[in-house]
């Protein structure tokens, strides 16, 4: 029985640390469930069907209370990220920028990176390609805050 017990509530607390302390790694959490699945299945195998019911309800009613006590007392919160931000996006002046205009690349567009284009410095986009820092572009589309530009062709 304390094998059992001791199962369950390592699962439990194992899960508690993936969902407050270190949520994104996974790893954490589907061992917990793998212990509480463990104790669930070695209270049928011991103790019979009655028993492994009731370690299952209670497993799950004790589970969902101390999850959801967690969650109301705040206590994931001193985890979380207290900073705004406060900047914003640099929105691009459509009548500044058409399709058509020359620019050159002042990074490298992998496939997002700086140019120069009607002599503003812009965030702009390729179609996918790497594009070299210096290379002349040519405006294909531009939506929205976002500017699409491709490797100019010398004719």
């Amino acid at each position: 029985m304390i094998t059992i017990v001791g199962l369950l509530l390592l699962g439990l607390a194992l899960i508690i640390v993936e969902i407050l302390v270190v949520p994104g790694t996974t790893l954490v959490g589907i061992l917990g469930a793998i212990l509480m699945a463990a104790g669930i299945y070695f209270a049928y195998t011991e103790y019979g069907s009655t028993y492994g019911h009731y370690t299952l309800v209670t497993s799950a009613v004790v589970s969902t209370g101390t999850l959801y006590a967690a969650f109301k007392s705040g206590a994931w919160k001193r985890f979380m990220n207290k900073n705004k931000l406060k900047g914003k996006a640099k929105l691009v002046d459509e009548t500044k920028v058409n399709v058509g205009d020359k620019g050159v690349t002042v990074s490298e567009l992998r496939p997002i990176g700086k140019a120069m284009i009607n002599d503003f410095r812009l965030e702009v986009h390729s179609k996918g390609e790497y594009i070299e820092t210096g290379k002349e572009i040519e405006v294909l589309k531009v939506v929205q805050n976002k500017v699409v530009v491709g490797l100019l062709t010398k004719q």
